[in-house]
């Protein structure tokens, strides 16, 4: 297993080859899938929004069985989301874990706006107050995701002890982070 600057590293070698339009494309095939029918050893774990516009699997230009991800409307760290990351945690032993925010992000926005938006979603926009709350008035979208980002990192050890552990004995590293819509680029915010 990768120590977590090993897989940082990767993760960040992999974004430069999307930014620059070089993918390498590798354990996209048969073979890989066959490698993985009797397991799954993923270097990393990213939460993600599920904005069609993020695909973490093609920004860390990784393969099948690379990233384990998890996507929710505005990467948000609910009970869903945290249990899965701490599946990934306590079964697989990844080391590094991104909380993947975006630029414009549509939930962010929404909860900025506030109003109602029908209970499942007004739940799921709750999660993102916190940011809201804790940015300057004239915070921009941007501005909130990545406080957004930062928080939930912070949330997933507060909310999990499993997670929490992991940190406390060095097994697992938490990194918030910025995608770039236009550029592809993702920016690591801590």
């Amino acid at each position: 297993m990768m120590t977590s600057d090993q897989v940082l590293s990767r993760l960040q070698a992999g974004n430069e080859r999307f930014v620059s339009d070089k993918l390498d494309g590798k354990l996209q095939n048969s073979s890989r899938r066959g490698e993985l029918t009797s397991g799954q050893e993923p270097y990393a774990i990213v939460l993600s929004c599920a904005d069609s516009r993020v695909v973490p699997e093609l920004a860390f230009d990784t393969g099948l069985g690379e990233i384990f991800v998890v996507r929710v409307a505005g990467n948000i760290a609910n009970t869903s989301s945290i249990a899965s990351i701490e599946y990934a945690v306590a079964h697989i032993g990844s080391p590094v874990i991104v909380v993947l925010g975006h630029e414009s992000c549509g939930a962010v926005t929404a909860a900025m706006k506030g109003g109602d938006n029908g209970y499942n979603l007004n739940h799921l926009v709750a999660h993102i107050q916190p940011a809201i709350n804790s940015a300057s008035d004239d915070a921009s979208v941007n501005d909130v995701v990545k406080k957004n980002a930062k928080l939930t990192a912070k949330d997933l050890q507060d909310r999990s002890s499993i997670i929490r552990q992991a940190v406390e004995g060095g097994k697992v590293q938490i990194v918030p982070a910025f995608y770039n819509l236009d550029t592809g680029k993702v920016d690591l915010l801590n």
